[in-house]
């Protein structure tokens, strides 16, 4: 048997990219279909078989999992904010980003369409450079800021081994330039772009499936498009503790051991360092109202709840 990584699935037929660099398409063992499990983009196998005889016969112990669109073993989420049309949804953002805290995986904001409203750029930057996250303001139209972001992405291949894989993700709402940006940064890629509808401000979505495109960096990168926050949902992730959400919010960690109580919820207390941190300006106030309203939803949340 070889191990390698899934990079595509389309049908039951998946592609998997050996460790030695070749490819094969393959199907998976019917165990699997029987047990209720299938190979995901990113998942790391192990193909019994060559040829036409090849399946893939072990799906490995998975780092994280993303339900929808599937994808295993994320290394780094870019999360897509537009400037406008539509308007950035915060909460969103800051959701996910929580999310990727909680799994592990890094993450970097890129604040898109900058060109049709600097103003709100700056702004968006501010809020997550504050809160210790990467940004990186572009325009696909422009060509700002991609040779910035290029060359990050890029650098992400020196944090492995030879032969070792790093798998990204670009999501953002629908409408806020994925594809666009992809195919700025990656024109080999041709992904497929929608038009915004100017009648109800919603992108028209275009991505279809997930599928795993290497980079310049020696094929050791890959980026992935999704198609979209409502869409994207992590293993579980609804059984993410109250008592763990301070601590995935970045900007919050100075301030988590100052406050007057050791039980504080960091939503309404008196003597709440966290507070004094958003009064002052040193933590964003939109930060912490996102932080407010996933609190309201973890909090009434319980194990045994599905």
């Amino acid at each position: 048997m070889r191990n390698g990584t899934v990079i595509k699935g389309v049908g039951g037929l998946y592609t998997v990219l050996f460790d030695g660099g070749d490819e094969i398409e393959c199907r998976a063992r019917g165990v699997f279909r029987r047990e209720r499990i299938s190979p995901t983009v990113g998942d790391r196998v192990a193909v019994a078989g060559e040829g036409g005889e090849a399946v893939i016969d072990v799906i490995y112990e998975r780092r994280n999992l993303l339900l929808r669109p599937p994808m295993a073993n994320l290394d780094m989420i870019f999360a897509v904010i537009p400037t406008c049309e539509p308007a950035p949804d915060l909460g969103s953002v800051d959701k996910m980003l929580s999310i990727a805290e909680h799994a592990d995986i890094d993450a970097a904001v890129i604040v898109t369409k900058c060109e049709l409203d600097g103003g709100a750029a700056s702004r968006v930057a501010d809020i997550y450079g504050r809160a210790g996250y990467g940004v990186f303001p572009v325009s696909a139209r422009t060509g700002e800021g991609i040779g910035a972001l290029s060359s990050f992405i890029d650098s992400l291949g020196e944090r492995v081994g030879a032969g070792a894989l790093i798998a990204t993700a670009f999501a953002g709402a629908s409408g806020a330039g994925k594809s666009t940006l992809l195919n700025a940064l990656y024109p080999e890629l041709k992904l497929g772009t929608g038009e915004l509808s100017r009648k109800i401000a919603r992108g028209k979505q275009t991505t279809r499936h997930v599928e795993l495109y290497p980079t310049r960096q020696s094929g050791r990168v890959y980026v992935a498009d999704t198609p979209g926050f409502s869409l994207l949902d992590f293993e579980r992730f609804d059984f993410f503790s109250v008592e763990a959400l301070p601590f995935t919010f970045r900007e919050f960690e100075p301030y988590l051991t100052k406050c007057r109580y050791t039980k504080c919820t960091h939503v309404c207390e008196d003597g709440c360092a966290v507070i004094a941190a958003v009064k002052s300006g040193a933590i964003p106030r939109e930060r912490h109202d996102s932080y407010r309203a996933l609190y309201a939803i973890l909090k009434n949340k319980r194990p045994w709840d599905k």
